[in-house]
């Protein structure tokens, strides 16, 4: 059997999604800004995804969503347009964002720093979490915007975005979010809370690699990060990757179409799953409360096991797992995320992320409890950091969080 759990790396692409597609590849192949007939056939379906992921995020007719090639080129456009539009054109000179974001903002805001501006990054608690009034105590009167991701990456623990949104709006301050890891696994409404700037990405939600999207609110003046000609009226140089758009359309509404039974359905296998390693895996610990997790993601870690010999033991089971980011996947220190929130050097290299997907089986859940706890048991018996006089499998259950 065959088990991929790293869909917060990546999904596949849905059945229905690719049908969809397929037309746009050949038969309608011309390029949507000219007048011709063979430009022209491909805006009918081009305004039908439009309305899709407009109606699957709520967005308002006065917002505008922008399409990008992922969500990366999306976070680079709102901190280095923030930068440009408030910081070398206006009296502004900080961003605050956290520790615990993905790479593609840390690393722009890495470039920034190395520009003159000052970035804060928050930390977070022991759920790895960035708490609210963490933000509003490091928001200055310099403060050009704060960008604090929805739902982490490697977690899955769920960000007070409402609440950040409000003291962000109180204070006159742009708010951003990487909403990666949220739209299309959670109820994401722009108009319930108040953010500035969203990304996200279809390939998360089962949509296609390379197209992705940006939320701006009330359609506010951002310089484009891409120039060259009008396309997506300037915002967004760039002929339109027509079979994308319209995949991403097809993906959000499959996506959110009956979410409530998805999300339940998804979350009863991740809760099995979960349990069933705490039980039989002594020394086993679970980042975060589940509650306050997206319902797919676990990570799971195992003292004395390193991270990269458990995966090479699952690749040898066919499952897919992985040790956090896919975008830092080939970076063998220790786990950020899990420094961040308080573990040691030692248990930040044990870190393990299952992802499941609405696509996984009951029969795939099975499978990976059995052959997780023989890849743990193999591993742990050539551990030399593992005491010998620890439990064997079978003990006492953990705590469902991680303690410092």
């Amino acid at each position: 059997m065959k088990v991929y759990l790293d869909n917060n790396a990546t999904t596949m692409c849905d059945p229905k999604v690719v049908e969809v597609m397929l037309p746009y590849f050949s038969d309608v192949f011309g390029n949507p800004n000219s007048i011709h007939k063979f430009g022209t056939a491909s805006h009918p379906a081009l305004q039908k995804a439009v309305n899709q992921v407009y109606a699957g995020i709520n967005a308002s007719d006065d917002d505008d969503i922008i399409f990008t090639s992922c969500a990366t080129e999306s976070n680079n456009w709102v901190l280095k347009s923030v930068w440009v539009d408030k910081i070398l054109n206006g009296d502004k000179n900080h961003i605050v964002t956290t520790e615990v974001e993905h790479p593609s903002i840390l690393s722009t805001c890495k470039f920034l720093e190395d520009q003159g501006v000052k970035i804060t990054y928050l930390p977070v608690n022991d759920q790895g979490v960035v708490e609210a009034h963490t933000v509003k105590s490091f928001i200055t009167d310099k403060t050009a915007l704060v960008s604090v991701m929805w739902a982490n990456n490697e977690t899955g623990m769920i960000f007070p975005i409402e609440e950040i949104g409000e003291i962000c709006k109180e204070k006159g301050v742009l708010f951003h979010t990487d909403g990666v890891q949220a739209v299309g696994k959670i109820p994401v409404d722009v108009q319930s809370v108040h953010v500035d700037f969203m990304s996200f990405s279809a390939h998360k939600f089962h949509g296609p690699k390379g197209v992705g999207g940006l939320y701006i609110k009330n359609s506010q003046a951002l310089t484009p990060l891409l120039h060259g000609g009008e396309h997506m009226g300037g915002r967004r140089s760039g002929t339109l990757n027509v079979a994308g758009i319209v995949g991403i359309g097809a993906a959000i509404e499959l996506a959110t179409e009956n979410m409530e039974e998805k999300i339940a359905a998804i979350k009863a296998k991740r809760d099995r799953l979960e349990d069933a390693l705490l039980e039989v895996i002594p020394d086993t610990f679970v980042v975060g409360n589940r509650e306050n997790r997206t319902p797919n993601t676990i990570l799971i870690s195992i003292r004395g096991v390193e991270g990269e010999g458990m995966l090479w033991d699952l690749n040898k089971f066919e499952i897919g797992a992985s040790t956090g980011s896919a975008c830092a996947s080939e970076d063998l220190e220790a786990n950020t995320v899990m420094l961040a929130i308080g573990a040691d050097h030692e248990l930040a290299h044990t870190g393990i992320r299952l992802s499941l997907s609405r696509f996984t089986t009951d029969a795939e859940i099975d499978y990976v409890i059995v052959h997780f706890t023989q890849a743990v048991e193999r591993l742990r018996a050539i551990s030399s950091s593992y005491a010998k006089v620890q439990p064997t499998l079978g003990g006492e259950t953990q705590e469902c969080e991680l303690h410092h």
